[in-house]
């Protein structure tokens, strides 16, 4: 008896430790929700949560059609926004990237003039009026129409309704070197002449598509344009 006596009293024993430790185990422990991720904020990005809009779009073009083509969609969407939703301008914020091929479109009609040439050669777009080296930024012109995609709406008229522009600032290097070595310049001193001369709203990004990716971690949607 004194012996069944002490083995029940050691199982007893055994079987609460047991239950202890299964009660400590993390099995048995609430589950934790995991920690949501969310993106890091730098401010070189800063400007693209000052645009004030209900609505965030970014067009994202890389070749000279595209530039036209994004100008075009910009278009349509704030009038459809208007007529469909009663929005205004100001309704949205709208970022247009410039970015590749289409970089060059971010330089006023004087650095077009002067540096042209290998500008289009390397871009391989000429001006459709002359089949020669564009001599100004031909999206800031009205008087191509059909011409071009943009179909007559020009940069300045999009900028007077609030986009703004996000500039590859490795392809600006990009360029003002391939400049400078065509026409035996200072690839700095080109860099600075164009990033003078930009269009309004113009705001240079490290590179484009780190544009595409911030804008995006900023809650804007994506329209590319080929």
């Amino acid at each position: 008896m004194s012996d069944r006596r002490n083995f029940l009293t050691r199982f007893s024993a055994a079987v609460g430790a047991f239950g202890a430790a299964m009660a400590a185990s993390p099995a048995s422990l609430p589950a934790q929700e995991p920690r949501r991720w969310t993106p890091e904020r730098h401010p070189q990005d800063d400007w693209l949560d000052a645009l004030p809009g209900k609505h965030r779009f970014f067009f994202d073009s890389t070749t000279a059609n595209g530039a036209g083509d994004a100008i075009t969609f910009t278009t349509n969407y704030l009038t459809a926004n208007r007529s469909g939703y009663n929005l205004t301008d100001a309704d949205h914020a709208i970022v247009i990237c410039l970015r590749h091929w289409s970089t060059p479109f971010a330089w006023n009609d004087a650095m077009w003039a002067k540096y042209g040439a290998p500008i289009s050669e390397r871009i391989k777009f000429v001006d459709p009026k002359t089949n020669e080296p564009p001599k100004i930024n031909v999206y800031q012109s009205t008087a191509y129409g059909m011409q071009l995609p943009n179909r007559g709406t020009t940069l300045d008229a999009l900028i007077k309704r609030g986009v703004h522009f996000a500039v590859c600032d490795m392809a600006t290097r990009a360029y003002s070197g391939l400049i400078a070595s065509a026409l035996k310049l200072q690839a700095n001193d080109v860099y600075e002449d164009v990033k003078a001369n930009s269009i309004a709203n113009a705001h240079y990004m490290a590179a484009g598509i780190v544009a595409v990716n911030r804008a995006q971690e900023k809650g804007y949607a994506l329209a590319w344009m080929a």
